[in-house]
């Protein structure tokens, strides 16, 4: 926990980027009924059924220090769909980085063997040592800033009915955009002197 907290001090380095990541699944819901329109005098309406049409799962990669965040959309959350995502970072987000330093919580996809299952030795050895991973600690996945934006994302865009794949992408892609372009960033208070004081009971105790 402390470690993860002590990066978020460190003053921003674009030669290594801070870069939080995390994932989201959400349903797929489609109207059985088609909806009616906002009239004056009336809100919109829509029927309380809906039809199931499966999930799709958001990877969303977020730099605190400089407001930007990059979205994924796809069907699936697997070994490989996280290496695809690490690889557009490296090579299309940050190729002049020298390293990213890469937050993200303990999940058994989330590691550097997930990179050579996608990819071959050669390739899987140069994106991961572009990579300074830090895990957050079990069940605390709420230090981990991409959580947040990832709540953003769910109020702002996807707490309504989408039915297929192809629009949820048209509509994050478009949320990502309008949150770049008006920097939205996280104001990260809490510190590792903090947690000392909060979290005094998951410290271990020593005698005196």
């Amino acid at each position: 926990m402390e470690a993860v907290l002590d990066l978020y001090q460190q003053p921003y380095d674009p030669l290594r980027p801070l870069v939080c990541l995390d994932e989201l699944s959400t349903q797929l819901l489609a109207d059985t009924r088609m909806p009616l329109p906002l009239k004056p005098g009336k809100p919109a309406r829509q029927d309380y059924e809906y039809e199931r049409c499966g999930t799709v799962n958001v990877f969303l990669c977020y730099e605190p220090l400089r407001g930007w965040r990059h979205c994924t959309t796809t069907e699936h959350r697997t070994r490989v769909d996280w290496a695809h995502v690490i690889k557009d970072l490296v090579d299309v987000q940050y190729p002049d980085a020298d390293r990213i330093v890469l937050v993200q919580d303990n999940l058994n996809t989330h590691t550097i063997g997930s990179l050579y299952e996608a990819f071959s030795a050669a390739e899987a050895h140069r994106l991961a040592a572009q990579l300074e991973l830090h895990y957050t600690p079990k069940h605390g996945s709420w230090l981990n800033m991409a959580e947040i934006e990832l709540g953003a994302l769910r109020r702002q865009c996807l707490e309504r009915r989408i039915p297929d794949h192809p629009r949820v992408a048209n509509e994050v892609a478009a949320w990502e955009a309008y949150r770049n372009a008006i920097g939205g960033t996280v104001h990260w208070r809490f510190t590792t002197a903090d947690a000392r004081i909060k979290l005094l009971h998951l410290y271990p105790q020593y005698a005196r």
